[in-house]
C-alpha cells in the first residue's frame, strides 16, 4: 500500500513540474513572438501631418496585435547611425524620409532586419529581400486639391508652399497645379519652398509672401513648417488646404481656414504592411509599392461631423467624379518623379 501511495505521489510530482514547466516555456515563447516595431523620422514628431501619421500606424499595430512600438526622432542628424540602431533591437525598422537614403548598406548589414522605407525607392531594391520602399501617387491627390483650390478662389490666384525643392515635393506640386487649371485654365499658381519642415515661423513668412501676390488659396506641403501657413492663414483671413493626414482634426484649431486635406495614408500602408506580415506571414520585399487613388491610399478629407465644410457638397461631388476619371486613367496627372 505504502508503495502505491508512493508511486502516485511520484506522479503527481512530476505531472505539476511538467506543467509549471509548460507555462514558463509559454511565457518565454510570448515574449519571444512578439513582433518589434521602430519608426524612425529624419525630424521629430508632433508634425500633425507626414511623421504623426506613421506614428499612428505603428501605434495602430499595438493596440490591434500587441507589436512593441519604439521611435526615434533624428534631428536631422545621424541618419543612418540612428538606422543601426534601431536595426540592433527591431524586427522591423521603417524610416520615414528621404534622408534614409544609406538604408541599402544599413539592410545588408542587418539582413535579419526587415525595411519599409517610407516615400522613396532605392537603388538596387531588386537584391534586398528584406526592403520594401513605399512611394505615394501624391500627386494624384494634388490634382484634387488643385481643383478645389481652383474653384474656391475669388482672386484668381493659389498658392503652395513646399518643404523643399525634392522630387517628393515637387510631385505635390505638379498635380496641384494640373487640378488648378483643369478647373480654371485662368488661374494663377504661385509656389515657394521653406526649405524646412520643423519651422512655423518659415511656413508663415512663406505663406504671406504667397498671399501678397494675391493666392486666397495656399496648400501647404511642409511637415510641421506647414502648421506656420494655417497661421498666417487665420491672421490674414485666407484659406488652406491640409497634408497627408485630415488636417481640420489634427489641427483643429484651423478648422475654419482648412478646407481640406490631400490624405496620404502613411500610417494605413504600414499598417497594412505590418499586418499582412503578422497575419499571413509574408513580406514583399525587394520592390517598390506605389500606393495610389485607386487603392484607396490617396484621397480628399474634409473632417468629421463637427468640422466645418467651406467646400459644398455640388464641389464634393465633382471631386469624386474627378477622382474616378483618375482611377480609370480618363485623367493622366503628370508626375515629378524621375
Amino acid at each position: 500500500m505504502k508503495k502505491v501511495i508512493s508511486t502516485l505521489l511520484i506522479a503527481l510530482l512530476l505531472v505539476s513540474a511538467f506543467a509549471l514547466t509548460g507555462c514558463s516555456n509559454s511565457e518565454n515563447s510570448t515574449d519571444e513572438e512578439q513582433l518589434s516595431v521602430c519608426v524612425v523620422v529624419s525630424s521629430a514628431f508632433g508634425d500633425k501631418s507626414f511623421n504623426d501619421s506613421a506614428k499612428e500606424g505603428a501605434d495602430k499595430l499595438a493596440e490591434d496585435y500587441g507589436v512593441k512600438v519604439t521611435t526615434i526622432e533624428c534631428n536631422e542628424e545621424n541618419y543612418k547611425q540612428h538606422m543601426m540602431d534601431a536595426a540592433e533591437v527591431s524586427d522591423i525598422v521603417v524610416p520615414v524620409g528621404w534622408q534614409f537614403y544609406e538604408i541599402g548598406e544599413v539592410a545588408q548589414d542587418y539582413p535579419d532586419t526587415k525595411f519599409i522605407w517610407v516615400d522613396n525607392p532605392v537603388d538596387g531594391i531588386e537584391d534586398l529581400p528584406n526592403v520594401l520602399c513605399i512611394l505615394y501617387a501624391q500627386n494624384e491627390g494634388s490634382f484634387l486639391a488643385g481643383y478645389i483650390a481652383a474653384k474656391m478662389s475669388e482672386s484668381g490666384v493659389v498658392g503652395a508652399v513646399g518643404g523643399e525643392d525634392v522630387d517628393t515635393i515637387n510631385d505635390f506640386l505638379v498635380g496641384y497645379e494640373q487640378g488648378a487649371k483643369y478647373a480654371n485654365p485662368d488661374i494663377e499658381v504661385v509656389t515657394n519652398y521653406a526649405n524646412d519642415y520643423e519651422d512655423p515661423a518659415k511656413g508663415k513668412e512663406c505663406a504671406l509672401a504667397l498671399h501678397d501676390q494675391g493666392a486666397d488659396v495656399i496648400f501647404q506641403v511642409a511637415g510641421n513648417t506647414g502648421n506656420g501657413v494655417f497661421a498666417a492663414a487665420a491672421e490674414e483671413d485666407f484659406y488652406v488646404i491640409g497634408v497627408d493626414q485630415d488636417q481640420k482634426i489634427t489641427a483643429s484649431e484651423y478648422d475654419e481656414q482648412i478646407i481640406c486635406s490631400m490624405m496620404k495614408e502613411v500610417g494605413t500602408s504600414i499598417y497594412d504592411t505590418i499586418a499582412t506580415l503578422i497575419d499571413e506571414g509574408t513580406f514583399d520585399g525587394a520592390r517598390i509599392w506605389t500606393a495610389d487613388m485607386s487603392s484607396g491610399y490617396i484621397s480628399i478629407a474634409y473632417g468629421d461631423e463637427n468640422s466645418v465644410q467651406q467646400v459644398s457638397e455640388e464641389l464634393k461631388a465633382e471631386v469624386e467624379q474627378i477622382s474616378s476619371a483618375i482611377v480609370s486613367g480618363e485623367i493622366e496627372v503628370e508626375t515629378a518623379r524621375q
